[in-house]
């Protein structure tokens, strides 16, 4: 049996969500939560090539188990700091998580009414002037004397800054 990729892209690209989401199943024998036409499109193309061609050699399969296990995998892509004038947030290390929350040993910098704000991020919670403390936002308390979202306060969320 011959497969003709562009005839079948074709024929999916008539088809609706529900009818790809139903073809995404037969084909590759599992269910998928997208919705995304094109995906499914390009995902149920590449299923049937393989099925038809044959997919990746056992070797090529091992060796992607084997840069997998090694892999050191991310959610999303490093934040990148955006160095600028007095009254906003300096990340000075860029190592943050997913979530906004710096990685331990970063520091978080920001200018307050003339006073620089200056914590360290520690394993479980942050340091500032000389004390501990469990959130970003008990530290924006103690300067400001008013409740505020930590990361609102520091810059690691849209909306802060005063």
């Amino acid at each position: 049996m011959t497969l003709n990729v562009q005839k079948e892209v074709a024929a999916m690209e008539r088809m609706t969500t529900g009818e790809l989401v139903e073809k995404y199943a037969e084909v590759c024998g599992e269910s998928t939560r997208s919705r995304h036409k094109q995906y499914l499109i390009r995902r149920i193309a590449w299923r049937m090539q393989a099925n038809a061609e044959g997919g990746l050699s056992e070797r090529a399969l091992q060796r992607a188990r084997e840069l997998a296990n090694d892999a050191d995998l991310r959610v999303t892509a490093p934040r990148v700091a955006k160095l600028s004038g007095s009254g906003h947030t300096k990340i000075v290390t860029a190592n943050v998580r997913p979530a906004g929350v710096p990685m331990a040993s970063g520091t978080l910098t920001r200018e307050y009414k003339g006073r620089t704000i200056v914590v360290t991020v520690l394993e479980n919670g942050y340091a500032f002037e000389g004390e501990r403390y469990r959130s970003l936002s008990a530290i924006a308390k103690a300067v400001t004397g008013a409740h505020w979202n930590g990361h609102l306060f520091f810059g690691l969320r849209k909306g802060g800054k005063a």
